[in-house]
């Protein structure tokens, strides 16, 4: 009997591990979405509209001061920015803690290095994800979502997305 418990605890584990740092997969560009109207604000309660990003790569993730998976990636993510900011990469982060008292001395311990806007999980609700953390999109240089990834993304596969949209031809609008 505890062989069984060991071997099922071991499937679940092992499941669990491959589901949450599986490798996104970039939706074609005929087949994107435009970005929905997302609620989202600055650090002086100002409203942030993603639409501003048009013409460059936006990857947005939705991410908490309490999340593990968040505060692996953020890192990378930091790393992203500066490695392609000057081919056309944004990252921002919308936090989904219940506000900046908590953000604010998280944001100057890590030195994150790109913008922090503060969202809802109403907001990350609208690209279809209602559950998982971290929630990390990939927006084209059109503003239409290329992909919505719930959980950890697997570092180098996300990569290779990012310089996949850099280089999608920024004067052929999608259909």
């Amino acid at each position: 009997m505890l062989r069984h418990i060991v071997a099922l605890i071991t499937l679940l584990a092992t499941s669990l591990a491959l589901t949450t740092s599986a490798p996104a997969d970039l939706t074609p560009a005929a087949s994107r979405k435009p970005l929905p109207e997302v609620a989202l604000s600055d650090s002086n309660g100002a409203s942030v509209d993603l639409s501003a990003y048009k013409g460059r790569v936006v990857l947005l993730d939705f991410w908490a001061t309490w999340c593990e998976g968040c505060k692996e990636e953020i890192p990378w993510f930091m790393e992203f920015q500066n490695k392609y900011k000057k081919t056309g990469l944004t990252v921002v982060g919308a936090s989904l803690d219940d506000g900046w008292k908590s953000v604010t001395p998280y944001l100057r311990e890590h030195k994150i290095n790109y913008r922090i806007v503060m969202g809802t999980f109403e907001s990350a609700k609208q690209f279809g994800v209602d559950k998982g953390m971290p929630i990390t999109l990939l927006i084209d240089r059109h503003g239409k979502i290329a992909d919505v990834h719930p959980g950890m993304v697997d570092k180098a596969a996300f990569e290779r997305e990012i310089q996949t949209l850099l280089n999608e031809n920024t004067t052929k609008t999608p259909n």
